[in-house]
C-alpha cells in the first residue's frame, strides 16, 4: 500500500510536468528529488514506470524526469540496490538511443544519468552501453558522448575499457559521414587521451598499474591519421575546432617517433587555421600542448617549423585583447605559453625574432613584443641569464616611445627585470630613468574612464601603473636597494621631474631609512662614489622650496619634509637635534590640515623660521654662501612656478640676512636685480619680498644697491652698470619701476624701525616721488602700495617717538589725484581702494591736513565710491569673462576701504561738530534717490556713528545740539525699500540716543532698557512685510519720543515733516507714522496741533490709499465707534461684500478698547444666529438636486467677526465671549458646508480676487472656519488651531464627506490644551443635539464623541450627561449620527477607563446592538461596533463580557475573510482580545481559536498590512490559551509588530509544534486550508498548500491515518491548474512533502 502511494504521488507530480512555467517545473524536479531522498528505489523505479508507460510523452517533460532521476543516483549512489542500478541503466539507455535524430536536452538528460551511475556501476553501465556500440555499426551520437563524460567522472573505472572502445571505434571513423558524428568522436577523443594522461600521471592510485602509454600509442596514432589527414580539412568551422581541441591531448600519447614525422605537417596544418578562425584560443591551446609534447621528445625537426610558428603567434599577442570576452584573455595565455616553451628550447632564435620588432611602425606589434619579453623574462630566467645585455641594449628604442600603450608594456618589462637582476647591469640605469620620466607625467584632475583597449590610453593610467611599480621596486625587490639609493636623488633636483617628486621622496625614504636601520647614517650619501649626486645644498633648496606647496602634487611637501629629515645627516651634521624635532612638527602640521584650511601665508611663515633656525644650527658662514648661491642658481628652474619662486625668493633673503659676507649679499642682491623677469607680478613681490628681509640684517647693503640701480642706466636704455636691461622696451622699463619702488615698500616694512626711520625722506620716498607722474596701471599700484607700506612703517616706528611726516599732505593730495583719474562708470581695478587704506595710515600721521585737504579728500572719496554703478553679477560676469567674483570682493574691500579712512578722519575731530561736518558731506548721499547710493552711504553712517560712540569720553556735559536733525535724518529711513538700509538706520538711531546719553553724563557702558529695545526690533525690518515695517517704526519712534530731550522735539517734529517729501515712498510713511506715535508719546506740550494733523492725514487717505492715512482713519472710526456704535456696526455691515481694503481696516480699529469690542461682538453673534444659514433654491435643469444658498446678513457678519478678532486687541473681548463665540461659529461651519455664494457675490467675487481686492475667500464654509480659527487664536486658544491644523482637521471641516473627522480633530484639541472652557460649550452643545439640521446634529456628536476619549469629561464631571446623549443617539434617523454615537461609546475606553466598569453592562448591550443593527447596508455600524468594543474590553467585568462572549465570537467570525479590510482587521483585532475572557469559558473558547486559527495563519499573508498587523496581534493574544508553551513563545517573539516575517520559516515550525502538540488535529486543520484553496487572494491561495505541506512534514506516523489521502491529492491536483505559478509552485512543493504519511 506505501508504495503505490508513493508512486501516485510521484505520478502526480510527473503528470504536472506539462507545465509551462519554468518555476513550477523547478518545483516539481525538487519534490521528485525530496521524494527521492525518502525512498530512492522506490522513486527510480516508479519514474522508470512512468517512462515506459507514457511513452508518447513529449521529451521536455521527460527532461524534468530524468533531471530528478540524476539527482536521485548522485545523492543516493552508496544506497543503491544493483537491481535497481540495472533498471534506471536500461531505461537511461533507451531514453538516449529511442530517437535516432540527435535530440539534445533529452538524450543529455539521459546520457547524465548513465554517467550519475556510472560513478558506481560502471561494468553494468558498460555492459549496456557497448551494446549499442556494435563493430562496423555507428553508434549513437550520445553513447560516444556517454563514454566520453564517463572517462572524465570515473578515470580508473573507464580507462580499461578504452583499449578496447578505441579499437572498435576506429574502423567507425571513416564510417563518420555527418559533422556532428564527427565531433563527437573527436570530443571522444580528446576526453580519452585526457583521462589517459591522468591514469598514468597518478599510476600509484590506478587499480592496474601496469598500463603504459604504448598501450595506446598506435590506436591514438591512427585515429590521428583519419582526424588530421581528412577532417581537419572540412568546410565546417565548428567540425576543425573539434578536431584541434583533440589533437592537442592526442600528441602526448602518439609514439614519439610518429609524432617526429608528423610534425613538419602537424604544426603548419595547425598554423593554418589561425586564418580560418576568428576565435583562436582553442588552436592555441591545442598548439601549446602539441610544443609541450614535441619538446618532452626532444624533437630535431621542431627546429625548423621556428620560424613560422613565430611569425604566426607573434601576431595572436600583438592584437589586443578584450577583457569582455574571456576566450580573447584565455587566448593570449595559451600563446604566451607557447612562447614560453619555445624560449626554452630555443632562447637565441626567440630573441633574434622578437628585438628586431621593437622597432616596427606598428604600435600593435611593438606593445605586443613588450608583452612577450616580459612573459619571457619571468619564465625563462635561467635561459635569459647570459642574454641580459643583450636584451637591455635592445631597449633603447622603446625607451624614447611617446605611444602610451607602448610606455605601459614597457614600464612592465621593467617590472619584471628589476626582479631579474637586469637592472644591476650597464644600461639598468637608463630603464629607472625611463620609469622616473613616467612618474612625472601630468597627472589628469579627474581622469577619463577608457576601455583598455582605446587608442589612446590616459597618459594618466600610464603615471599611475609606474608610480606603483616605482614604490614596489623600492619596497619588496631587495636587490634593487643598491641600485636605486642613491641614484633616485638625481632626479630630485632637476624641475622636469616636479610630477615625480611624491613617488620619488616615498621611494627614497624607505630606501634611506632602510640604509639607516643597516647602521649607514654617516655615509648614508656618498659624494665620492657618485659624482652625479646633487648637492646637500641643492637637495634641501629644491626639497624645502617644494615643501611650500605642500599638497600639490599628490602632496608632496609632506613627503619632501620626510626625506629631508631622513637627510639631515647628510645636509649637516649639526642638524640632527633640531631636524628630528621639527621635520615631523611640520609634517604633522600638514596632515592636520586640508589644502582649504591650512593658511598659506602662516606656513610660509612656519618654513622660514624653520630655514632661521636651520642656519642658525649650522652657524657656518662658508656652508650658508654655498647654501645662498646654490639657491639664487635654482631660481630660474622655476620660472613655470609661481608660487614656489616666490617662496624662493623668500628663502634667498632670510638666507643673505643670515649670511656675514656684506661683498657677497651685494653680489646676489645685484644679480637678483639682473636676471628678475619684472613683467610677471609674482616676480615681483618676489624680489620685493626679498629685498625687504634681507634688509633685516642688511639694510646698509639694501639700500645702497637699490640707489646703485635708481642711478644706473636702466631707465635711460644705454650702456652702464646694470647693462644687461639695454634692450628693455619701455612698458618693461615701467615694470622695473614698479619693483624698485615696492622693493622700498619692503624695506620700509621689514626694516629695524629705529634705523630706517631716519632713511625715509632722505633715501626712500627721494627716489619714489619721480615716478608719480605715471599712467601705468602697474606702476601706480605699486607706488599707492608702497606708500602704505612706509605710513605703516612709520606708524609703528612712532610708538618710538615723535616724527613729522613734512611730505604727507602732498602725498594724500597724490592719492586723490589718483582716486580723481578713476572712472566713475565702473570699478576695473583696485586703485580707489588701495589708495583710500593709504590715506588711511597717512591721515593718522603728524601734521594735521588742513580743512580743504580734508574736504578735498572726503568728497573725493565718497564720490568716488558711492556713486558707483550697483554691481550687477549677470553682466559683469558677460563683461569680465566669468570674473564676477572678483569683482565683488573688490567692492566690498573698496567700500571697507572708504570707512577706515572715514573713521581716520573722524578720530581727529571727535565732537558734535565733527559729526555734524561729517554728515554734512554724507547727507545728500542719504537722502539720494538711487537705492545703492543710500544703501552704502546709510552703511558708512552706521559705521562711523557706532565707532564715534565707542571713542567718545565727555569729560564735562554739554548739549548734543544737533540730536534731532541727525536722527529725522535716519529713522524715516528705518522704512526704506531695501533691507539692509532699514538694518543700518535703526544702528545709527540707536547709536545717536547713545550719544545723547554720553553727553547727558551717562558713562559709556551704560545701557539703557528702551535703546537696548532698539536691537530687538531689527528682526522686524529683515522682510519687507508693510504692517511689520510700520509696526517696528511705531515702536521706534516711541523710544525716540521718550528719549529725545524736550528742547529737541519740536526740530526733531519738522525735520520729520520734511520726511515727508522724502524720494523714497517707504520712508514717505515711515515718517507719517513716527509722528503720530510721537504725538500720542508727547503730545501734550502740542496740544494745539492735532487737529491740523489730523485733518492732513484725513484728506491724504481721500487722494490715495497710503498706509499712514489709512492708520489715521483707523483712529477716526474708533472715536466715532464709541459715540454711535450701533450705526457704525450697521453701517459697516451694509458695505459690499467682499469688504476690500479700507473697511476691513476700520472693523479692525474697532477692537481698540475691550468693552467697547464685547458690545460689537455681542451685535454681531446676534445677527449671525437670527437669520437661516441658508436658503434651498429648486435646480434649474428638471431632475437636478436642490442646491444651498448662503443668506448674506449671517455670512457679512461672519467676515465681520473675522475682521474685528483678526486684530490683536480683541483678545479681551473674545475671552469674555468665548463659549457663545464658539459654538456659534463652529455650527456655522456645520451649516455652511456644501453651501453656495449667492450668484451675485460669486460674481463680485470673481471681479475683486482678479482685482487683488479680497484679502481672502468670501466662500461662506472657508470663511466660517477662517473666523473659527482666528477666534481660538484670539481666545488664548493657538494650541488649538496649531493642533487641528498639524492633524489637518480644517481641511476635514469643509469636506462633505469627512466634516465630522474634523470636528473630532477640533474636539480633541479643545480637550488637551482648553479644558476649563468645556463645562459651558457643552452645555451651549447639548440643545442643538435635536437640531432640525442633519449637519448640525452631525457635528454635536462627533465634538461630543470626540471629547469622551479624553479623561476631562470626567474632572469637570461631564461624563454622564455626555454619555446619556450618546446613548440616545442610537435611534436616530441619520446611520452616521448612530455611528459616531457607538464611537463616542467606546472613547470612554481611553477617556475614563475607570468608569467603564461601571457601566459595562449598558456600554456592551450597545456594542452588542450596533453590531446586529439592520438598517447598516455598508456595515458601518457594525465596524464602528467592534473597534470600540476592542477598546471597553480591557476595562469591563468580565462577568459582564462571559455572557456575551460566544455571541461576539459566532458573531463577528464571518468578517475574517470579509472584502474590506478595516472589517477584517477590526473583527480580528476584537477576536484577539475577546481571548482573554475565555478563562472561564476556557474549553468553549478554545473551540472558537481552533476554527479561527487557520484563517489567522493565512492571514497573516493578507494583501493589506493592517490584516496582517491585526493577526499578529489575535495570534500573539490567543497563544497562551492554547496549552503550547512552544506555540505560545513563538507567537510572542515572532509576531511581534515591528519584526518582519519569514513566512516560510514561520509556518514551518508553527506547524513542527502543532503537530506535537495536537497531532489529532491534523484532519481537520489540513481541511479548513483546503477551503482556501478557492481563495480570491493569491497570497493566501499559495499559502493554504504550503500550510498542508508544513503539517504534513511534521505529523507523526500513528497519526496519518486521520488524512484523507484521496481527497487531499484530489484537492491539490485541482489546485496544480491554478492560473497563478505561484501557486503552483507551493502545491508541487506540498506534493513532494505528502510521502511523510504515505
Amino acid at each position: 500500500m506505501m508504495e503505490s502511494r508513493i508512486k501516485r504521488l510521484a505520478t502526480t507530480l510527473m503528470d504536472a510536468t506539462t507545465d509551462k512555467d519554468p518555476l513550477v517545473q523547478e518545483q516539481i524536479y525538487n519534490a521528485l528529488c525530496y521524494l527521492g531522498e525518502s525512498e530512492p528505489e522506490e522513486i527510480l523505479n516508479a519514474c522508470d514506470e512512468y517512462l515506459r508507460q507514457h511513452d508518447k510523452l513529449a521529451y521536455p517533460h521527460r527532461v524534468i524526469i530524468l533531471k530528478a532521476m540524476e539527482t536521485v543516483v548522485k545523492d543516493n549512489i552508496d544506497l543503491l540496490e544493483k537491481s535497481t542500478a540495472k533498471v534506471v541503466i536500461f531505461l537511461a539507455s533507451n531514453e538516449m538511443t529511442k530517437s535516432k535524430e540527435v535530440i539534445r536536452d533529452w538524450q543529455q538528460a539521459a546520457s547524465n544519468v548513465l554517467v550519475a551511475v556510472g560513478q558506481r556501476f560502471i561494468n553494468k553501465v558498460m555492459e549496456e552501453v557497448l551494446t549499442k556500440f556494435q563493430p562496423g555499426i555507428l553508434p549513437h551520437y550520445f553513447v560516444m558522448q556517454t563514454f566520453a563524460n564517463l572517462s572524465v567522472s570515473n578515470v580508473f573505472g573507464m580507462v580499461p575499457f578504452l583499449n578496447s572502445i578505441l579499437g572498435t571505434m576506429l574502423p567507425m571513423l571513416g564510417m563518420a559521414k555527418q559533422d556532428h558524428m564527427k565531433s563527437v568522436f573527436c570530443y571522444a577523443l580528446q576526453h580519452f587521451s585526457e583521462s589517459i594522461q591522468e591514469y598514468l600521471a597518478n599510476l600509484d592510485k590506478a587499480p592496474d598499474p601496469t598500463v603504459r602509454k604504448d598501450t595506446f600509442s598506435n590506436e591514438i596514432f591512427s585515429a590521428y591519421e583519419v582526424l588530421f589527414n581528412s577532417w581537419l580539412q572540412h568546410r565546417e568551422a565548428k567540425l576543425r575546432l573539434a578536431v584541434v581541441e583533440a589533437l592537442g591531448p592526442m600528441s602526448y600519447l602518439m609514439p614519439s617517433e610518429k609524432l617526429e614525422e608528423q610534425l613538419p605537417k602537424l604544426i603548419p596544418g595547425i598554423l593554418a587555421l589561425y586564418k580560418k578562425h576568428t576565435e583562436a584560443f582553442y588552436i592555441s591551446k591545442s598548439l601549446c600542448q602539441i610544443l609541450e609534447a614535441s619538446v618532452n621528445i626532444g624533437s630535431r625537426s621542431l627546429d625548423v617549423q621556428l620560424d613560422p610558428l613565430l611569425g604566426t603567434l607573434h601576431p595572436q599577442i600583438c592584437a589586443p585583447a578584450d577583457p569582455s570576452v574571456p576566450l580573447t584573455v584565455k587566448n593570449h595565455t595559451e600563446v604566451l605559453r607557447c612562447f614560453t616553451v619555445l624560449a626554452c628550447s630555443f632562447p637565441d632564435r626567440v630573441l633574434a625574432f622578437l628585438l628586431p620588432k621593437l622597432e616596427s611602425s606598428n604600435e600593435r606589434t611593438r606593445v605586443g613584443t613588450l608583452l612577450i619579453m616580459r612573459q619571457i623574462i619571468n619564465s625563462a630566467p635561467s635561459q635569459m641569464e647570459i642574454k641580459k645585455p643583450f636584451i637591455l641594449s635592445s631597449m633603447k628604442l622603446p625607451l624614447q616611445d611617446s605611444n602610451n600603450k607602448v610606455k605601459r608594456a614597457v614600464v612592465q618589462v621593467i617590472s619584471a627585470m628589476a626582479h631579474h637582476g637586469y637592472l644591476e647591469q650597464p644600461g639598468g640605469e637608463a630603464m629607472l630613468e625611463f620609469l622616473v620620466r613616467q612618474c612625472a607625467l601630468p597627472a589628469e584632475p579627474q581622469p577619463r574612464k577608457q576601455p583598455l583597449d582605446a587608442d589612446d590610453l590616459a597618459s594618466d593610467s600610464v603615471r599611475s601603473i609606474s608610480v606603483n611599480t616605482l614604490f614596489l621596486l623600492s619596497t619588496t625587490v631587495d636587490r634593487m636597494n643598491n641600485v636605486l639609493w642613491p641614484y633616485l636623488l638625481e632626479f630630485v633636483t632637476p624641475i622636469q621631474f616636479t610630477n615625480a617628486l611624491t613617488p620619488l621622496c616615498k621611494s627614497l625614504m624607505y630606501l634611506a631609512t632602510k640604509k639607516q636601520e643597516e647602521g649607514e647614517n654617516a655615509s648614508l650619501i656618498r659624494y665620492d662614489l657618485n659624482a652625479n649626486l646633487p648637492s646637500r645644498y641643492a637637495l634641501t633648496t629644491r626639497l624645502l622650496v617644494v615643501s611650500s606647496q605642500p599638497y600639490a602634487g599628490e602632496c608632496r611637501g609632506a613627503a619632501a619634509l620626510r626625506l629631508l629629515g631622513v637627510l639631515h645627516y647628510s645636509v649637516h651634521p649639526a642638524l640632527d637635534l633640531l631636524w628630528n624635532k621639527k621635520v615631523p612638527l611640520l609634517v604633522e602640521h600638514v596632515e592636520e590640515n586640508t589644502e582649504s584650511s591650512l593658511c598659506q601665508k602662516e606656513w610660509e611663515e612656519e618654513l622660514l623660521l624653520f630655514l632661521q633656525e636651520t642656519l642658525a644650527a649650522v652657524s657656518d658662514n662658508t656652508w650658508i654662501c654655498h647654501f645662498v648661491t646654490e639657491m639664487c642658481r635654482q631660481l630660474n628652474s622655476y620660472n613655470g612656478f609661481v608660487l614656489e619662486k616666490n617662496f624662493l625668493y623668500k628663502c634667498i633673503g632670510t638666507t643673505l640676512g643670515a649670511c656675514a659676507s656684506k661683498d657677497l649679499v651685494q653680489k646676489h642682491l645685484q644679480e637678483l636685480l639682473e636676471t628678475a623677469r619684472y613683467h610677471e607680478e609674482a616676480e615681483r613681490e618676489g624680489l620685493a619680498s626679498c629685498f625687504g628681509i634681507c634688509a633685516i640684517n642688511h639694510l646698509e647693503e639694501t639700500l645702497a644697491k637699490l640707489e646703485d640701480f635708481v642711478r644706473s642706466d636702466v631707465f635711460k636704455k644705454s650702456v652702464g652698470l646694470f647693462s644687461i636691461f639695454k634692450d628693455r622696451s619701455d612698458n618693461e622699463v615701467e615694470k622695473i619701476k614698479s619693483t624698485l619702488i615696492l622693493c622700498y615698500g619692503y624695506v620700509a616694512v621689514y626694516a629695524p624701525k629705529e634705523l630706517v626711520l631716519s632713511r625715509i625722506e632722505a633715501d626712500i620716498l627721494k627716489n619714489i616721488f619721480q615716478y608719480f607722474n605715471t599712467k601705468d596701471l602697474t606702476l601706480k599700484l605699486c607706488l599707492i602700495r608702497s606708500i602704505c607700506m612706509i605710513s605703516q612703517a612709520i606708524y609703528n616706528g612712532v610708538k618710538c617717538g615723535d616724527f613729522i611726516f613734512s611730505r604727507k599732505a602732498e602725498l594724500v593730495a597724490q592719492m586723490v589725484e589718483f582716486i580723481k583719474a578713476e572712472p566713475l562708470e565702473a570699478m576695473r581695478t583696485p586703485v580707489r581702494q588701495r589708495a583710500m587704506i593709504t590715506c588711511t595710515y597717512l591721515v593718522i600721521l603728524e601734521p594735521h591736513l588742513s580743512d580743504p585737504d580734508r574736504t578735498e579728500l572726503m568728497d573725493t572719496c565718497l564720490a568716488g565710491v558711492l556713486a558707483l554703478p550697483p554691481l550687477e553679477p549677470g553682466r559683469e560676469r558677460e563683461e569680465s569673462g566669468g570674473d564676477a567674483l572678483p569683482k565683488e570682493m573688490l567692492y566690498g574691500d573698496t567700500i571697507s576701504a572708504l570707512k577706515d579712512l572715514l573713521k581716520s578722519l573722524l578720530q581727529r575731530n571727535l565732537t558734535p561738530h565733527g559729526l555734524q561736518d561729517m554728515f554734512a558731506h554724507l547727507g545728500p548721499w542719504i537722502k539720494s534717490n538711487k537705492e545703492h547710493e543710500r544703501q552704502r552711504a546709510v552703511e558708512v553712517s552706521a559705521t562711523l556713528l557706532d565707532f564715534y560712540l565707542s571713542k567718545l569720553n565727555v569729560s564735562t556735559v554739554i548739549p548734543f545740539y544737533n540730536l534731532g536733525v541727525l536722527i529725522a535724518l535716519f529713522s524715516p529711513r528705518c522704512s526704506d525699500s531695501l533691507a539692509s538700509v532699514r538694518q543700518h538706520a535703526v544702528d545709527c538711531v540707536y547709536c545717536l540716543l547713545y550719544i545723547q546719553l554720553c553727553y547727558e553724563g551717562f558713562a559709556r557702558d551704560h545701557r539703557d532698557e528702551m535703546v537696548e529695545g532698539l536691537k530687538a526690533l531689527k528682526k522686524g525690518l529683515e522682510e519687507p512685510d508693510f504692517t511689520v515695517l510700520f509696526h517696528t517704526c511705531n515702536n521706534i519712534a516711541m523710544v525716540i519720543g521718550k528719549r529725545v530731550p524736550p528742547d529737541q522735539l519740536m526740530s526733531l517734529l519738522l525735520a520729520m515733516f520734511e520726511g515727508l517729501a522724502d524720494p523714497d515712498k517707504n520712508c514717505s510713511r515711515a515718517a507719517t507714522v513716527m509722528i503720530n506715535s510721537l504725538l500720542k508719546e508727547r503730545g501734550g506740550v502740542l496740544q494745539e496741533k492735532v487737529p491740523d494733523i489730523m485733518s492732513i492725514i484725513h484728506s491724504k487717505l481721500e487722494e490715495v490709499d497710503e498706509e499712514h492715512i489709512r492708520k489715521a482713519a483707523q483712529q477716526t472710526v474708533y472715536i466715532l465707534a464709541s459715540q454711535h456704535k450701533s450705526v457704525v456696526v450697521s453701517s459697516l455691515l451694509g458695505s459690499a461684500l467682499p469688504f476690500d481694503s479700507h473697511t476691513c481696516a476700520m472693523w479692525r480699529s474697532l477692537a481698540t478698547e475691550p468693552a467697547l469690542t464685547s458690545q460689537i461682538l455681542e451685535q454681531l453673534l446676534e445677527k449671525v444666529n437670527r437669520d437661516v444659514p441658508y436658503k434651498e433654491s429648486k435646480g434649474f435643469l428638471l431632475g437636478s438636486g436642490a442646491e444651498r444658498i448662503a443668506t448674506p446678513l449671517p455670512l457679512a457678519a461672519t467676515c465681520a467677526l473675522y475682521e474685528i478678532m483678526s486684530a490683536p486687541e480683541s483678545g479681551a473681548a473674545v475671552l469674555g465671549l468665548y463659549p457663545p463665540l464658539f459654538v456659534t461659529l463652529l455650527l456655522r461651519v456645520s451649516c455652511t458646508v456644501g453651501v453656495q455664494l449667492p450668484k451675485n457675490l460669486q460674481s463680485r467675487e470673481r471681479r475683486s480676487s482678479s482685482h487683488g481686492l479680497a484679502p481672502r475667500s468670501l466662500h461662506p464654509c472657508s470663511c466660517a472656519v477662517e473666523t473659527l480659527k482666528v477666534m481660538l487664536a484670539r481666545g488664548g486658544s493657538e494650541e488649538v488651531t496649531r493642533a487641528v491644523g498639524n492633524a489637518g482637521g480644517w481641511e476635514l471641516m469643509t469636506s462633505p464627506e469627512r466634516h465630522h473627522d474634523g470636528v473630532a480633530a477640533l474636539a480633541g484639541a479643545m480637550a488637551r490644551h482648553a479644558g476649563p472652557r468645556l463645562p459651558l460649550i457643552v452645555k451651549n452643545l447639548i440643545p442643538t443635539l435635536s437640531s432640525v439640521f442633519d449637519t448640525q446634529r452631525i457635528t454635536s456628536t462627533a465634538f461630543l464623541a470626540e471629547l469622551l476619549s479624553s479623561n476631562v469629561v470626567n474632572d469637570l464631571m461631564l461624563l454622564e450627561t455626555v454619555m446619556d446623549n450618546m446613548t440616545g443617539r442610537q435611534k436616530d434617523a441619520c446611520t452616521l449620527v448612530r455611528m459616531l454615537a457607538l464611537r463616542g461609546l467606546g472613547n470612554i475606553a481611553s477617556g475614563s477607563p475607570e468608569k467603564v466598569r461601571k457601566h459595562g453592562a449598558k456600554l456592551l448591550a450597545s456594542m452588542v446592538n450596533g453590531m446586529d443593527d439592520k438598517d447598516d447596508p455598508h456595515n458601518l455600524v457594525a465596524l464602528e461596533a467592534m473597534s470600540s468594543l476592542s477598546k471597553l474590553l480591557d476595562h469591563v467585568e468580565e462577568r459582564d463580557i462571559q455572557s456575551m462572549l460566544l455571541h461576539i465570537a459566532i458573531r463577528i467570525r464571518p468578517f475574517f475573510d470579509s472584502e474590506q479590510p478595516d472589517l477584517r482587521q477590526s473583527s480580528i483585532m476584537l477576536f484577539g482580545n475577546l481571548s482573554r475572557f475565555s478563562e472561564g469559558n476556557c474549553e468553549v473558547f478554545f473551540e472558537q481559536i481552533l476554527n479561527g486559527l487557520v484563517t489567522l495563519l493565512l492571514h497573516l499573508q493578507d494583501p493589506k498590512p493592517e490584516v496582517v498587523k491585526a493577526c499578529k496581534f489575535a495570534l500573539r493574544m490567543c497563544g497562551p490559551n492554547m496549552g503550547c508553551e512552544g506555540l505560545c513563545d513563538m507567537f510572542l517573539n515572532h509576531l511581534r509588530e515591528e519584526r518582519s516575517l519569514h513566512y516560510g520559516e514561520f509556518m514551518n515550525n508553527v506547524c513542527k509544534h502543532l503537530m506535537q502538540s495536537y497531532p489529532e488535529m491534523l484532519n481537520r486543520l489540513i481541511l479548513t486550508n483546503l477551503f482556501y484553496f478557492k481563495s480570491n487572494w493569491v497570497d493566501i491561495r499559495a499559502a493554504a498548500p504550503m500550510f498542508i505541506g508544513f503539517l504534513v512534514l511534521h505529523v507523526d506516523e500513528e497519526h496519518c491515518q486521520q488524512v484523507d489521502l484521496d481527497q487531499l491529492i484530489s484537492a491539490l491536483n485541482l489546485l496544480l491548474k491554478d492560473p497563478v505559478p505561484a501557486v503552483r509552485v507551493k502545491v508541487a512543493e506540498t506534493l513532494g512533502r505528502l510521502v511523510r504519511i504515505l
